[in-house]
């Protein structure tokens, strides 16, 4: 397995239980194929450089994690479906 890190940034029309939610959900799918959750950081609503969908500013969560490429292939899909995220990054980390 591979360490990695995600970043993406919420709508921020979300409340607290929906955000928590979305969280989880991506959690799960980690661990759902093998994977591994090491840290989620989920930082305070901060404002975007530039509009993003629509939106001025979003909440930003950030997941260190250990997958293999299959997964970050599934999981680059299932955010690019998932209208709430407004933009979202994964790249690998030095071990």
């Amino acid at each position: 397995m591979r360490p990695y890190e995600l970043m993406y940034i919420l709508q921020p029309t979300l409340s607290a239980d929906e955000q928590t939610a979305l969280v989880d959900r991506f959690a799960d799918l980690i661990t759902s194929m093998d994977g591994s959750v090491e840290k989620t950081d989920r930082w305070e609503r901060r404002q975007l450089a530039y509009e993003l969908k629509g939106f001025r500013d979003g909440y930003y969560v950030l997941v260190d994690f250990q997958g293999d490429p299959a997964l970050i292939t599934e999981m680059d899909r299932q955010m690019k479906l998932t209208e709430p995220i407004l933009r979202h990054m994964i790249l690998r980390r030095e071990k």
